[in-house]
C-alpha cells in the first residue's frame, strides 16, 4: 500500500499500518511485535504488546469470519477495533477529527500550549473515561503512557506535532528512523 493507496486510507488505517510489516493488509502478532521493537519499546513490553492487540483486536477486525489462532488483524476494518474512552480524534469510520484533537491541548496542556506533561496525560486519560468501562479503560492506558514513553521529549513532553503523527502514523516511521540512523 504506497503512496495512491495510502490516500484512500482512513487515518486510522494509516495509524496501524506501519505495524503490517509486509504490508498485505493483515496484521499479525509478529508483525506487532517488529512494530513495536522498531519504535523502542523494550522486548518485554512488545511481546506483551503483541499479544494483547492482536488476542483483543483479531475478532473485532474479521466480523463473520472463523477463529483464527494466527490472530490477525485486518486494516481494512479496523475502525470496528475503535474502543470507547477515547480521545475522539477518530470519527466512527476512523477519519481523524481536528476540533477533537484541538480539544486534547485546550482542555489538557495546561503546562505549555502545545504539549502534555506525564500528569496531564493522566488527567486527559481520566476526563475521557466512560462509566463501566474497564475495556476502553485499558485500550487508552495502553495507548498514552506508551506514546509518552517513545514521544517524549528530553524535558519530558509530549508535543503536539509527536501526538498529530501517532494519529497519522508518521511518528512510528520517524521513531524508526532515528532509531535505525543511531544505530548506524
Amino acid at each position: 500500500m504506497e503512496n495512491r493507496q495510502d490516500e484512500a486510507l482512513t487515518h486510522l488505517q494509516r495509524h496501524v499500518m506501519f505495524f503490517d510489516r509486509n504490508k498485505d493488509g493483515f496484521i499479525y502478532p509478529s508483525e506487532t511485535f517488529q512494530g513495536c521493537r522498531a519504535i523502542g519499546m523494550g522486548l518485554v513490553q512488545s511481546s506483551l504488546a503483541a499479544v494483547i492487540v492482536n488476542v483483543l483486536l483479531s475478532h473485532k477486525t474479521r466480523p463473520e469470519k472463523p477463529f483464527s489462532l494466527w490472530f490477525p488483524i485486518e486494516v481494512k476494518n479496523i475502525k470496528f477495533a475503535k474502543h470507547t474512552s477515547d480521545s475522539g480524534v477518530f470519527d466512527k469510520e476512523g477519519r481523524f477529527v481536528e476540533e477533537k484533537f484541538e480539544e486534547i491541548f485546550a482542555k489538557h496542556a495546561l503546562t505549555h500550549p502545545d504539549a502534555l506533561t506525564r500528569k496531564e496525560i493522566g488527567a486527559f486519560m481520566k476526563a475521557n473515561r466512560q462509566r463501566n468501562d474497564l475495556g476502553g479503560w485499558i485500550g487508552a492506558f495502553g495507548e498514552w503512557p506508551i506514546l509518552y514513553s517513545v514521544a517524549k521529549d528530553k524535558d519530558g513532553l509530549l508535543r503536539k506535532e509527536m501526538v498529530r503523527g501517532v494519529f497519522d502514523g508518521s511518528l512510528f516511521e520517524r521513531l524508526e528512523e532515528e532509531r535505525t540512523s543511531k544505530k548506524n
